[in-house]
């Protein structure tokens, strides 16, 4: 690449009907000036082009790390929601057979009360039945005492 100082530096043969050496250097100041303007202008282009490239890898990869986060977080959302849908299901499927064990104890108490008044309602039966008979016996004997 040909830069300012290569232009400056740059010497021509002088010939016999060669062209007027004072406006061939003036016009190379000139272009001089022009060019060294522009070269840096492209090198101040090229750094500003680097420095954005470089913030642009960066802002890609914050875009891929949120990316990526975004990912993660749904899928552990979907994890929680899962397993909070599975511990619910457990939780009422527990409640269900506590339920049904609390139903089976009563049923088995109800039961237990139901032997238990049957049992009663015969020993009152035998009770009445003694006490009938024995209220029978005793009008017999008091029946026989006042016939003799």
């Amino acid at each position: 690449m040909l830069t300012p100082l290569d232009i400056h530096n740059k010497e021509f043969k002088k010939s016999f009907r060669g062209y007027n050496e004072e406006e061939v250097d003036g016009f190379l100041d000139a272009v001089i000036k022009d060019y060294e303007q522009l070269y840096r202008e492209n090198i101040e282009i090229k750094e500003n082009v680097d420095r954005l490239n470089s913030k642009l890898e960066h802002f890609q990869h914050m875009e891929n790390t949120l990316h990526n986060t975004l990912i993660i977080a749904q899928e552990t959302a979907e994890e929680v929601k899962f397993n909070a849908k599975r511990t619910t299901e457990l939780m009422i499927k527990e409640a269900e057979v506590q339920a049904r064990k609390m139903i089976d104890e009563a049923s088995n108490k109800v039961r237990l009360m139901a032997s238990e008044y049957e049992g009663l309602q015969k020993q009152d039966q035998i009770y009445r039945m003694r006490v009938r008979n024995l209220v029978q016996a005793q009008l017999e004997i008091l029946g026989d005492v006042t016939k003799d």
